[in-house]
């Protein structure tokens, strides 16, 4: 769970709550059900025409990954390759067949698989490049959802706030009226701006840093996988994958095969 998501939306709204409040207002003065309406019911609308069901219906499950993302260990992968690289060094490449049902990684059960088949490391490295690349442009096309309503909140807040004025210069005349047109006119851009601001361009922000934390890790998993069927020194192979990661990581992977031995 990433807690710093749920830290982070919830001080946001805690923070325009207490500015309210510290500014003498009353926290019911900002609730308005034509400006939520504007807002939030049209940029709905706008994305019901932009994408089909299918693809607004995974919305929540979006919202979700960025509480719940998945995890990537890659300090245990590369044990499991380095593993990998000195079994076939001993007893070839044949006896990774053993291993790959145990596999719970679906990327490195394919390269693999495609290894031990026999398959030609060019094309072992075009399959798996290709998959990578789909894998991205998947991700970029779920994460584009995010930022198409954080780009029309503050659009539909700028048109409920002319809707509001329009209202209010109409009616201009009945002095009771203004008020609540007004507050209609400025709340839509208000709910606009917290829903682009606060809420949808971030999460964006996390589905994308999603996406390159496991780019990095097939990228290292491919680089694994053609160095296994090169048959390439083991402690080559761990140097080499060492490098993807951050020099605090580099530490756990020392730690870990002092744990092993």
């Amino acid at each position: 769970m990433n807690i710093a998501v749920i830290i982070g939306l919830t001080a946001g709204v805690s923070v325009l709550i207490m500015a309210i409040l510290v500014a003498g207002g009353n926290v019911l003065m900002f609730w308005d059900a034509p400006s939520i309406l504007v807002t939030v019911g049209g940029g709905t609308a706008a994305l019901m025409v932009a994408y089909p069901f299918s693809r607004l219906a995974q919305i929540p499950g979006l919202m979700r990954l960025t509480i719940f993302p998945t995890k990537f260990n890659l300090t245990e992968m590369i044990v499991t390759l380095v593993s990998f690289s000195e079994k076939t060094r001993r007893e070839g490449l044949l006896s990774l067949d053993d291993d790959l049902e145990a596999l719970d990684e679906p990327f490195l059960k394919k390269g693999l698989q495609l290894v031990v088949d026999g398959t030609d490391p060019e094309l072992v490295r075009a399959i798996m490049e290709i998959e990578i690349d789909e894998m991205a442009n998947r991700h970029d096309s779920n994460k584009k959802i995010f930022d198409d309503f954080a780009g029309l909140a503050p659009s539909f807040g700028m048109i409920g706030t002319l809707m509001g004025l329009v209202l209010m210069l109409v009616n201009l005349n009945d002095k009771s009226m203004v008020g609540p047109y007004l507050a209609v006119a400025i709340l839509t851009t208000f709910y606009g701006a917290v829903l682009a601001y606060l809420i949808f361009t971030p999460m964006a922000s996390n589905l994308d840093s999603q996406t390159g934390e496991e780019v990095l890790m097939k990228n290292m998993i491919l680089m694994g996988i053609l160095s296994i069927q090169a048959g390439e020194n083991p402690r080559i192979l761990k140097e080499k994958l060492v490098s993807f990661l951050p020099p605090v990581m580099r530490l756990g992977i020392a730690d870990e095969e002092g744990g092993a031995s």
